[in-house]
């Protein structure tokens, strides 16, 4: 900094950042900012056009701590990411010819989540399996060996939507390769007829999927609902109507959608006043072509 200014620094350290490299905020978690910093300064991976980081390779291959799903305990896994099949793969056993999952590119999201799994290189991949999100949490004791996982997921994202989508660009593109929840954190709710007592369930909002789990490293969702927009008749409203029984917390939100209410109470103001900021942000964007599918399949659900 002293020596060639920010502007200088920045020209230099970061000239051949790939596009599809994730450049953290001060809002991200410290492995990630770290790391950024490591990668630019003290290993100088985009100073250079000839040099090729593990991460653009197109296949990865290694051993991840995976918390199973049913024990929930950690255990080494062999995972495979490969552009060419359009997959990331798993295997329970070292030499295992078939993976446990495969889980398509095309749905596949990844994000840090070192408190909620409880270990600094912590990492939520999620997917949809039969339409429905499917989550596996994993770590690396190597700070690096976990970011460069995280890379290598988006890398394999980008190159994806860059075929599917071959008159986008990278500015267009780059939003899509990951992202990060909109909000999590304990509600309760009831069921559909409004009768029965409410539950203290875990809640992740991820863009339009709303996902209730009992527990918040469930490898599956209890129930998903679907947000869609103002457009369409859904609607987020302050409270619970009048008649409502069986709730323990007292800041209650009502979802309105085209079908039925949704009941939930917060146990503060202030998460209640988080949580209809979040699903007020969705409802107030258009719905885009393809989420209309997706709406559909929920409609449709059992």
């Amino acid at each position: 900094m002293a020596s060639m200014g920010n502007n200088a620094a920045k020209a230099k350290y970061e000239q051949k950042v790939p596009p599809f490299y994730y450049r953290p905020t001060h809002s991200d978690c410290k492995l990630l900012r770290e790391q950024w910093i490591r990668a630019k300064y003290e290993r100088n991976e985009f100073e250079f056009i000839e040099k090729q980081e593990p991460y653009s390779a197109g296949y990865r291959e290694g051993f991840l701590w995976k918390r199973g799903r049913d024990n929930g305990q950690f255990l080494s896994r062999k995972f495979i990411l490969s552009e060419r099949e359009g997959a990331l793969k798993y295997f329970n056993k070292q030499d295992a010819r078939d993976p446990k999952a495969v889980m398509k590119i095309e749905t596949l999201n990844a994000t840090f989540q070192p408190a909620k799994i409880g270990n600094p290189c912590g990492l939520q991949i999620t997917y949809l399996k039969d339409n429905s999100t499917r989550n596996i949490f994993v770590y690396h004791s190597d700070a690096k060996e976990m970011v460069d996982w995280f890379n290598a997921i988006r890398a394999a994202r980008f190159h994806y939507l860059q075929v599917a989508f071959p008159g986008a660009s990278d500015e267009e593109l780059v939003p899509k390769l990951t992202r990060n929840f909109m909000k999590e954190g304990f509600m309760e709710k009831t069921g559909p007829k409004h009768t029965e007592g409410f539950k203290k369930r875990w809640f992740t909002m991820d863009d339009r999927r709303l996902m209730y789990f009992k527990d918040p490293l469930d490898a599956y969702a209890r129930g998903e609902v679907f947000i869609g927009s103002k457009e369409n008749s859904y609607t987020v409203l302050s409270g619970l109507p009048p008649s409502t029984q069986g709730y323990h917390w007292n800041h209650g939100i009502t979802i309105v959608t085209p079908e039925r209410k949704f009941l939930f109470a917060c146990e503060t103001e202030a998460e209640q006043r988080d949580w209809i900021a979040a699903f007020q942000r969705v409802i107030n964007r258009p719905m885009r072509p393809q989420e209309y599918a997706v709406e559909a399949h929920f409609k449709h659900k059992p």
